[in-house]
């Protein structure tokens, strides 16, 4: 089957997370995405490790964000190297990059300068912080947008507790999710392209993806003036729902409303609980949770994990355990699903990655393209996006441009 974006072209400037996610998300649905990387080493995420594939230079990290892409050395802070990048462009739809604003004009290659070059070229920016404002020209990498937009302030512990303070959440989400929201973007001015025949300028940025996206936290602070606190792993405004212990391991429950108390109460053997004043509704709930969470956990503490999720799920309380990659790994809804793939790898032959979560019924994802060796595609890249001959690329290759 034909892929939603087969015969959409891709230059991919960006390097590390969330310019790289996107551009591994336009290739999953079928764009032709060409990754142009640094002379020598490549992409700055090639080495953050450990871990490494083995018999390979790449972390781990990297061969997650980096399938579905052609890799090409281009130099392009040398004038004959951004003649090529502009080449290519002329026969592009899309361009992504993530360099500090301003950076890629300098070397000719800003939106004004491609969309000349390209008139129906969609031109997509992520940075930290934007083009404008204050903070325009800070770098940003994921931690700082997590702390600066709110999001560490409402995670973890409460002060005082033990563990307390601010924390990093365990992923840099604030890097995925502006991944995601470049690729919503492009799709957007593609299909304002398919209307229109016009091209488009796009940035997204790292610090009001994240803002946008703490919806809660934002909008008590805004509508009521009150700063939700931390919590740790328990909801501030439902109860239970949170983590709790059996006798061998932890898993999670979240009851939201009466309904749902009443079915847990009674799984739990305790179905007097549903009718205590102090637990009766969600608002008690919450007022009470102390001396609700202190019998849950003394309970729970008393049979095996396993045996409590199999209570819960037979009552439709939503539940579950918490686990670790190996046990992800091993989870028959996990490989009935599909969601861990085997994709070529330069160097180690294969690599093991999740899959993409993108399931279309008439257009599904594909996986054409392996992890590449830094400009392993680069002959093959210039031909094909630059109308290069082989000529013009030895010429290129000694210059020491490509």
């Amino acid at each position: 089957m034909a892929g939603a974006l087969d015969g959409v072209r891709v230059v991919d400037l960006t390097r590390v997370v969330a310019g790289p996610l996107c551009a591994q998300m336009l290739g999953d649905l079928g764009a032709d995405v060409a990754k142009v990387e640094r002379r020598g080493d490549g992409d700055d995420l090639r080495a953050l490790g450990p871990p490494f594939i083995k018999g390979s230079d790449d972390s781990a990290y990297f061969v997650t964000l980096n399938r579905n892409k052609r890799s090409v050395s281009v130099d392009f802070a040398k004038p004959e190297g951004a003649a090529i990048l502009k080449r290519m462009v002329a026969n592009a739809d899309v361009l992504i990059e993530n360099f500090r604003p301003g950076t890629l004009a300098r070397y000719g290659l800003g939106w004004e300068e491609l969309r000349a070059v390209n008139p129906r070229l969609i031109y997509c920016s992520v940075t930290g912080f934007g083009q404008t404002g204050p903070y325009a020209g800070r770098s940003g990498y994921d931690f700082v947008a997590q702390a600066m937009a709110g999001l560490m302030e409402v995670t973890g512990e409460a002060d005082g507790a033990p563990g307390g303070g601010p924390q990093r959440v365990g992923v840099p989400v604030a890097d995925m999710f502006t991944g995601f929201a470049a690729a919503v973007s492009i799709l957007a001015a593609l299909r304002h392209r398919d209307a229109t025949g016009e091209g488009q300028y796009v940035e997204v940025s790292l610090f009001e993806t994240m803002m946008s996206l703490i919806q809660a936290p934002n909008s008590s602070w805004l509508n009521t003036g009150r700063l939700v606190p931390r919590s740790g792993n328990d909801s501030p405004v439902a109860v239970p729902y949170g983590v709790f212990e059996g006798s061998d391991g932890r898993f999670v429950i979240g009851v939201l409303n009466d309904r749902e108390f009443v079915r847990l109460a009674a799984a739990l053997g305790h179905p007097e609980w549903s009718d205590d004043p102090r637990f009766k509704r969600a608002r008690d709930r919450v007022e009470h949770r102390a001396a609700l969470l202190d019998r849950m956990r003394t309970l729970l503490k008393t049979r095996p994990r396993a045996e409590w999720l199999a209570k819960l799920e037979e009552a439709k309380i939503t539940s579950g355990p918490i686990n670790t990659a190996a046990d992800v790994e091993a989870d028959p809804h996990i490989q009935a699903r599909g969601m861990i793939i085997d994709v070529p790898h330069h160097a180690a032959g294969k690599v093991r990655v999740p899959a993409s979560p993108l399931r279309l019924s008439a257009t599904p994802v594909t996986y054409r393209h392996g992890i590449p060796a830094p400009g392993g595609d680069t002959e093959e890249v210039l031909a094909d996006f630059a109308g290069m001959d082989a000529a013009e690329i030895a010429a290129a290759k000694a210059a020491g441009v490509v």
